[in-house]
C-alpha cells in the first residue's frame, strides 16, 4: 500500500495522498470497486489514467470505513452517493489526493513541477499576477497559481470561468508550505474571498481550500 500522507486540518477537513507505485493489477487486488465504477474505469484506453482512477478508489477505501460509491455531477464535480461528506479529487501520473469535509465545500489540485507552465501565464494569469512573477522561480510560482485557480474552480463548480479575469490570487512568497489569498469574481461582479494552503513535495505542488 502506498498511502503517502493523511492529515487532519484545524478546520476539520482531512487531506489524504496516495503515491501510485502499484501496477494496475496490484491496485485491482487491493481495492474494492463497485461494478459500475469499474466498468467506467476500464473504458479508459490510457493505462496511466486507469491506475489513477484505481488509486483514487484505494485512497477512498483507506480513508472511509465503509465502501463509498463515487459519482459525478453533470459539471464533473465528484460526490459520494452514500455519504453527505463533501469531496474534491485530483491526480497526476504519480499521486492522487483528496480533501473531504462534512459541512464545508472544498477544492484541491495537484501538479507535477516537471511540467512546463509557461502556457498558464498566457491563458490564466492577469497582468498584475504576471508582474508578480520572479524569473528564478517562475515555473514553481506558475504551478501554484494554476493549482490555486483550479482548486477554486472546483470549489465554485461553475461553467465557463475565465481564470485570468475571474480568479485573482494575491502576491505570495514562495515557500515549501504556505498560505494564499484569492478572490473569485462572479459574472455579476459579486466577489468572494478565499484562503488557500499549499505544500510542495517530491517535485509536486498541492493546493487546497475549505469553505
Amino acid at each position: 500500500m502506498a498511502l503517502y500522507l493523511r492529515k487532519k486540518l484545524e478546520n476539520k477537513a482531512e487531506i489524504a495522498i496516495w503515491q501510485i507505485t502499484e501496477t494496475e493489477e496490484e491496485l485491482l487486488s487491493i481495492t474494492s470497486v463497485p461494478r459500475d465504477e469499474l466498468e467506467e474505469i476500464q473504458l479508459f484506453r490510457n493505462e496511466s489514467h486507469r491506475r489513477q482512477k484505481l488509486a483514487v478508489r484505494a485512497l477512498l477505501n483507506e480513508v472511509f470505513e465503509e465502501k463509498m460509491y463515487l459519482n459525478h455531477h453533470d459539471n464533473g464535480k465528484p460526490y459520494l452517493e452514500n455519504c453527505a461528506t463533501n469531496i474534491s479529487i485530483t491526480h497526476t501520473d504519480k499521486y492522487v489526493a483528496i480533501i473531504i469535509h462534512d459541512d464545508e465545500e472544498v477544492g484541491i489540485d495537484i501538479e507535477s513541477l516537471d511540467r512546463d507552465f509557461a502556457v498558464v501565464e498566457k491563458k490564466a494569469l492577469s497582468e498584475d499576477e504576471i508582474e508578480d512573477l520572479d524569473d528564478d522561480k517562475r515555473n514553481e510560482q506558475l504551478a501554484i497559481y494554476w493549482c490555486a485557480k483550479e482548486a477554486i474552480f472546483k470549489r465554485m463548480s461553475q461553467n465557463r470561468v475565465d481564470f485570468a479575469e475571474q480568479i485573482e490570487v494575491e502576491q505570495f512568497k514562495l515557500r515549501k508550505e504556505g498560505e494564499l489569498e484569492a478572490t473569485f469574481i462572479h459574472k455579476d461582479e459579486h466577489e468572494e474571498e478565499f484562503e488557500l494552503e499549499y505544500m510542495m513535495f517530491d517535485r509536486h505542488v498541492l493546493v487546497w481550500l475549505v469553505g
